[in-house]
């Protein structure tokens, strides 16, 4: 099948790119000039492990290409898809200008029947907008071009994205028409071999579904990190209490892990979206709006640990702390609404000296705050003489440091662990002393 995915950013060049090993032939296009020359040298303006490799195979073969201009590659391809942003409004909701512009482009460009899928997470009518704008600019022509919409919100993990597509635990496409439905079918093949459904909805459906999955994972979160606080305050243990209530089966176990608090692309921006939806039209949310607010506090517990034990903000002042991970979660790059950047800033306040060390969003940082901070050249450079070590991303390589060379190298030996993957025996034998999150 020929394809094309509008939008060059997490989900469109992952989709794209896994589409294209399927064997599709796929067009990937953005109006970022740099960001197509890049991907057509080679270049992945994202991380995502095995993502350069796969995206250098299939352009070499000739199923994935890379384009400014979405009209030159319309007569060619079946389905478009959009993979554009959807930024936070000032007020919370979904801006959909991207969203609506890539309606207006494709409404002025087909020539025959194409399916326009909105793969970007969308609030619940947007698809009726999608089709009004095409519409409107088939009107224009004077065109009556056959067409239809459809929704595929994708459900992909930062750092697990290709395996997330290529075996997926559910594809959900919202349809209007058999016509749809069977080409949404076709592309989607080569994944039903392995056995799984596509669960084809109505498309206000598909489009509520998203949003309400990661709205559900992110109360899950919010209400562990509630559990472990309370745990901290009456002497019980996050880690106990979480394997106990898991080992239910109408719980289950994941999401359950207590931390510092979530970030990135979806849950912050999916939670509010989904809260502003409610409100226009009248309804309140409170159960998000507690979701919402338990994570912003928790994104300056380690801080509020941290001060504590130097006996008030006061008294940080001067003091060197060591920061390891950036990036919001392991195995990405990605700090939009990172912990860290929250942390940072208030340390910074407090008159800190701040050393940060991350294996891959080290770029990030320094595109996003510039040199706020002290940039360490790895781990144990970060914690030279550090009053303190603060957790904030559980990546592999901080699982089983060298502590003795650890020990040595701070002026203090205080752990503030974000995560909690560190043993408190292990710690305290080590001679450091150790704060976590509900224990």
């Amino acid at each position: 099948m020929n394809i094309a995915i509008v939008g060059t950013g997490y989900v469109g060049l992952v989709s794209g790119t896994c589409f294209a090993e399927m064997g599709s032939h796929v067009t990937c296009v953005d109006v970022d000039e740099q960001k197509i020359q890049s991907l057509l040298e080679g270049k992945v303006p994202i991380y995502e492990p095995g993502l350069d490799e796969m995206v250098q195979r299939n352009h070499r073969e000739g199923r994935l290409q890379f384009s400014t201009d979405l009209s030159a590659c319309l007569d060619d391809v079946e389905i478009v898809f959009s993979a554009v942003g959807t930024p936070p409004d000032e007020d919370g909701s979904a801006d959909l200008k991207y969203v609506l512009e890539v309606a207006r482009t494709f409404g002025r460009n087909i020539k025959k029947y194409t399916v326009l899928v909105t793969k970007s997470t969308v609030p619940v009518g947007t698809a009726q907008k999608v089709k009004a704008a095409i519409q409107e600019e088939l009107d224009k022509r004077g065109e009556q071009i056959p067409f239809d919409v459809a929704s595929n919100p994708e459900f992909l993990k930062e750092g697990a994205a290709i395996k997330d597509f290529m075996s997926p635990d559910r594809v959900v496409v919202g349809v209007e028409s058999e016509r749809a439905k069977e080409l949404m079918t076709k592309l989607y093949r080569p994944l039903q071999l392995n056995n799984f459904r596509v669960l084809f909805t109505d498309i206000p459906s598909a489009e509520m579904i998203k949003y309400a999955a990661n709205s559900m994972l992110a109360t899950r979160i919010s209400f562990m990190n509630d559990i472990a606080n309370l745990c901290e305050l009456v002497g019980a243990d996050v880690n106990m209490v979480r394997k106990g209530i898991g080992a239910d089966t109408r719980i289950g176990s994941k999401f359950l892990y207590p931390g510092c608090g979530y970030g990135g692309s979806c849950f912050p921006k999916d939670v509010k979206a989904l809260i502003k939806t409610a409100e226009k039209i009248g309804y309140d949310m409170q159960v998000l709006r507690a979701v919402e607010s338990v994570n912003a506090r928790q994104k300056s517990v380690l801080y509020r640990k941290l001060a504590a034990y130097y006996d008030g903000e006061e008294n940080l002042r001067g003091k060197t702390i060591a920061l390891w991970g950036l990036a919001f979660k392991a195995e990405t790059d990605d700090m939009r609404e990172a912990t860290s950047l929250v942390t940072i800033d208030l340390l910074k306040k407090a008159g800190c000296r701040v050393r940060v060390f991350d294996p891959v969003a080290m770029d990030e940082c320094r595109r996003r705050i510039g040199d706020e901070v002290e940039y360490a050249i790895d781990m144990y450079d970060a914690v030279d003489d550090a009053d303190a070590l603060l957790l904030l991303t559980e990546w592999k390589m901080f699982r089983l440091p060298a502590w003795n060379v650890i020990h040595k190298s701070m002026k203090t030996p205080l752990v503030v662990d974000g995560r909690n993957i560190y043993d408190p025996g292990d710690m305290a034998e080590l001679g450091f002393t150790y704060l976590s999150i509900g224990r």
